[in-house]
């Protein structure tokens, strides 16, 4: 949820995304369906499996909990955001970043 240096397209993109979550919750609220956006930091997936340690840890210790999420910690943030329990949010950016953008 933060630009990047070389990043502009993909900061764009990202920035796109906001602003449509904003505005299909304004539009579907009144339906009673509520939109929200989850927007993970760096996530311990098979993806990174090609970056070497080192550059993972060095990104790691940019941020407070220096340390990647699991998936299982964003899933559960899903989760809550589609339970009953959170059926009065509607427009909200989740950032689950361990800090990385306070």
């Amino acid at each position: 949820v933060t630009g990047g240096a070389l990043e502009a397209h993909y900061s764009a993109t990202k920035g796109a995304i906001i602003s449509m979550n904003k505005a299909l919750a304004k539009e579907l609220g009144y339906s009673g369906i509520t939109v929200n956006t989850v927007a993970p930091g760096g996530v311990d997936t098979d993806m990174l499996s090609s970056v070497p340690k080192e550059n993972i840890d060095a990104y790691c210790q940019e941020f407070p909990l220096q340390r990647l999420a699991k998936p299982e910690e964003i899933a559960s943030a899903v989760k809550f955001l589609i339970s009953k329990e959170a059926s009065y949010i509607t427009g909200h950016v989740l950032n689950i970043n361990g800090g990385a953008f306070i």
